[in-house]
């Protein structure tokens, strides 16, 4: 009896000591849309708290357009006509951390450094791309396909996850040094208006884009392609 008394009180220690130890493990982990600890003295921003869309607006507007919903605690596109989103404030040297999920066959974009002086919110934005690279049509290219620098740079597959699950993307631009991981998987590290990107934009689609990627600071923006989409945790941190 004393023998299998010991038992389960050994049993109950390794209990109590595993769930100690999975605390530990998640201390300074936050729930979705909000900061934890550390990233609040790290000086980390939340650009959405899961219940409005106080920080953002459509491109060339001043309100947000209805098919912007909240919808499983992200912003989500419900159709197509929404309008892009940016935010009300313009950023220089920042680093933006986010998770989106695309729908079956879509297509979806985030935006940096985007300005107001072109007619469409990519006139002069450089775009990370957000794609359902086994469905949508425009899987071709390899620039083209989720986490590149839109018609650049393009990912490498291992940071590449099917329509329907969460991507996480950082996206780090410091004096024009411009930092993509998507997954976890480093997918693009340029020094924008260096000789190495002159040469890719201009075999890009830019290549007689007027005032691409030439503004210092600008918006973060998210991109209307009429499919379906969700973003949430999205942070930010100015450096």
């Amino acid at each position: 009896m004393a023998k299998w008394g010991v038992s389960i009180k050994s049993r109950w220690q390794q209990v109590i000591a595993a769930l100690l130890l999975s605390a530990v493990a998640t201390a300074g982990v936050a729930a979705d849309n909000q900061l934890s600890k550390k990233e609040k003295e790290a000086g980390w921003q939340l650009l959405f708290n899961g219940k409005d869309m106080s920080q953002w607006r459509n491109f060339k507007q001043q309100g947000v357009n209805p098919k912007w919903v909240i919808d499983q605690d992200s912003i989500h596109l419900s159709g197509g006509g929404g309008g892009d989103l940016l935010t009300k404030q313009v950023y220089k040297n920042f680093e933006l951390i986010l998770e989106w999920k695309i729908s079956r066959a879509g297509n979806s974009g985030i935006f940096v450094l985007a300005d107001e002086l072109g007619p469409k919110i990519y006139s002069h934005a450089i775009e990370v791309q957000i794609l359902d690279n086994q469905r949508h049509a425009d899987n071709k290219i390899d620039s083209h396909l989720s986490g590149s620098i839109y018609d650049i740079q393009a990912s490498p597959p291992a940071s590449h996850r099917v329509a329907g699950e969460w991507n996480k993307v950082r996206i780090r631009m410091h004096n024009n040094s411009l930092s993509v991981w998507q997954n976890g998987i480093l997918t693009a590290d340029l020094i924008v208006g260096s000789e190495k990107w002159n040469s890719l934009v201009a075999e890009s689609k830019f290549s007689t884009w007027t005032g691409f990627a030439q503004a210092s600071q600008g918006h973060i923006g998210l991109q209307d392609h009429s499919d379906p989409v969700w973003f949430k945790n999205i942070k930010l941190r100015e450096l």
